[in-house]
C-alpha cells in the first residue's frame, strides 16, 4: 500500500494560506480521484479540495478552524500501489557520502531523543515538525526561533532560514539580523495591539429585548479589510455629474436583439466597465499598487466588479484585462462573475489580481458614494443611480431646459501618490467617454 500526501493547493498569486472550515471525509473513508475531501475558505471565498488518488483517508493532520499554509500536508491517502522504499532506499545507499556527511547525519539522528510538540503559547504546524525532526533541531532549538508568522507563528521560511544559518559545531541558535529585525517589529506590533486593547472601550447597554447576532466568517475579514484600508490609505474623493441620455438611449434600442443573438442581457455595468477601462489607459498611474516605499505600475488592467451577496456581504469578483475585450466579452463576464458570484461558485483565482475596482451603489438607489478603497490598490469608482433631472442644453441656437438621464460617479483615491489632479482627471476622462457614446454603435 501507499501513502499520498494531499497538499493544500495554490489558490492564486497572493493566496498563502486558508482555514479549514469542514471535513467532508471520515478517516476510514473510501475517496475517489477528484471527490472532495474537505472545504476551505480564504479571505472571500470557499473552496472544496478534491483528491488526485483514489484510496482510504487513513489520517487527518488538521482540525476544523486551523489555519493551513499554501503546500502543507492536510492529510494521508492510502492507495493501491506499492511504495518502492526499498528500491529508494536502495538508491540512496548506492550513492557514496562523504564521512563528514554520515557522521552529520548520525549525529542529527542522535540529538533528537524525543519527538517535537507544540508547547504553550507555541504552535507548529506539521512541516515545521518534519523539518525540524530532519534536520535535528531539538524541542529547545525550536522554542527559541522567532517567527514571523501570525501571532509568531514559525513558518516554513523561518525554521530553513535558521537551519541555514545554524553552525555545523551545534552552538546555541543565533538569530539572524532578519530575524532579529522581524522579532522586534513583531514585539513593537504586540505592544501597539496591547496598548489598543488596554483603552478603555465606552460599555454598550444591552436590554433583554435586544438579539445579539454574531459577525459571520466573512463578516469579520471584511470589517477588518475595511479599518486596515483606512487606516493604511489618505483617502480623499473627486464627485462628477455624467449625462448617460446617449447611453440610456442606445441600450433601449439594442437590448432585445442582444439578448435574443447572445441569450445574455446587456445590463449597464459592462458599457461602464469600458469606459473605465480606456480611461485607465488613458491614465496608467491609475493602475498601480503601493508596496512600502515603491509603486507598482501595473502592465495588465484587471476590474474588480464589487457583487453583493445574498447574505448581504460583498464580493469582488475580477475582470482579467478588461482592457482586451470588446462589450460583447465583456458582457458575457460581468454576467458570469455576478452569476456565480451569488452562488458562491467563484474559484479563489478570480478574485485575486484586480488592479481598480468598480462599484455600483446605484443599485440600491444611492445617487453617490465614497467608497473605501479595495487594498493594494489606489482607487475605486462608485457608479450612482441614474435619473431624469431638468438639465440646461447648450446648442448653437441657444440654451434650453431639457430632461436628460444623469448620474454621478464619485472617485475614492490614494492621496499618497494620487495627487487631485490625476484623481480628477481620470474620473472626468470615464465621464467623457460614457457622455460621447455613438447612439449608432454595432454590437
Amino acid at each position: 500500500m501507499a501513502r499520498f500526501e494531499l497538499k493544500l493547493p495554490k489558490m492564486g498569486e497572493s493566496v498563502a494560506e486558508a482555514t479549514l472550515t469542514n471535513w467532508l471525509k471520515e478517516v476510514g473513508d473510501t475517496i475517489d480521484a477528484d471527490e472532495a475531501v474537505l472545504e476551505i475558505a480564504t479571505d472571500k471565498v470557499d473552496s472544496e479540495v478534491p483528491s488526485e488518488v483514489d484510496g482510504v483517508l487513513v489520517e487527518k493532520l488538521f482540525n476544523v478552524d486551523d489555519v493551513v499554509q499554501v503546500g502543507q500536508t492536510i492529510a494521508i491517502i492510502e492507495t493501491e500501489g506499492k511504495e518502492n522504499a526499498q528500491s529508494e532506499t536502495a538508491k540512496e545507499l548506492s550513492v557514496p557520502e562523504s564521512v563528514p556527511q554520515v557522521e552529520k547525519q548520525i549525529q542529527s539522528a542522535t540529538e533528537i531523543t524525543q519527538p517535537i510538540e507544540n508547547t504553550e503559547g507555541r504552535f507548529y504546524s506539521p512541516l515545521v515538525k518534519n523539518i525540524a525532526s530532519q534536520e535535528g533541531i531539538s524541542q529547545e532549538e525550536l522554542d527559541k526561533i522567532s517567527g514571523t508568522g501570525k501571532d509568531g507563528r514559525v513558518t516554513k521560511n523561518d525554521i530553513l532560514a535558521y537551519v541555514e544559518n545554524r553552525s555545523s559545531a551545534k552552538a546555541q541558535p543565533q538569530q539572524t539580523e532578519s530575524q532579529t529585525a522581524v522579532a522586534a517589529k513583531n514585539k513593537d506590533t504586540a505592544k501597539a495591539q496591547t496598548a489598543e486593547t488596554a483603552k478603555p472601550k465606552a460599555s454598550i447597554a444591552v436590554s433583554g429585548e435586544d438579539e445579539i447576532i454574531e459577525m459571520t466568517r466573512m463578516g469579520k475579514l471584511i470589517a477588518h479589510h475595511m479599518v486596515e484600508s483606512t487606516q493604511t490609505s489618505a483617502h480623499v474623493q473627486s464627485f462628477v455629474e455624467c449625462d448617460v441620455t446617449n447611453v440610456w438611449n442606445w441600450r433601449n434600442k439594442v437590448k432585445n436583439a442582444f439578448a435574443k443573438r447572445e441569450n445574455e442581457n446587456l445590463t449597464f455595468t459592462p458599457i461602464f466597465m469600458e469606459a473605465v477601462a480606456k480611461a485607465l489607459k488613458d491614465f496608467p498611474m491609475m493602475n498601480i499598487a503601493v508596496d512600502g516605499n515603491n509603486i507598482i505600475k501595473r502592465k495588465n488592467i484587471n476590474l474588480g466588479m464589487a457583487a453583493a451577496l445574498p447574505d448581504g456581504n460583498l464580493i469582488v469578483p475580477v475582470i482579467k484585462n478588461a482592457d482586451r475585450l470588446n462589450l460583447v466579452g465583456m458582457s458575457k463576464a460581468v454576467n458570469d462573475l455576478a452569476s456565480r458570484a451569488r452562488e458562491n461558485k467563484l474559484k479563489p483565482d478570480e478574485i485575486q489580481g484586480g488592479t481598480y475596482t468598480v462599484t455600483n451603489v446605484g443599485t440600491f438607489g444611492s445617487i453617490m458614494g465614497t467608497p473605501i478603497i479595495n487594498q493594494p490598490q489606489v482607487g475605486i469608482l462608485a457608479l450612482g443611480a441614474i435619473r431624469k433631472v431638468p438639465a440646461v442644453i447648450e446648442t448653437p441656437e441657444g440654451d434650453f431646459i431639457g430632461i436628460r438621464h444623469k448620474m454621478f460617479l464619485s472617485h475614492s483615491y490614494d492621496h499618497r501618490v494620487v495627487n487631485g489632479a490625476l484623481g480628477g482627471q481620470f474620473v472626468k476622462r470615464v465621464a467623457d467617454y460614457l457622455e460621447a457614446w455613438d447612439v449608432n454603435r454595432e454590437i
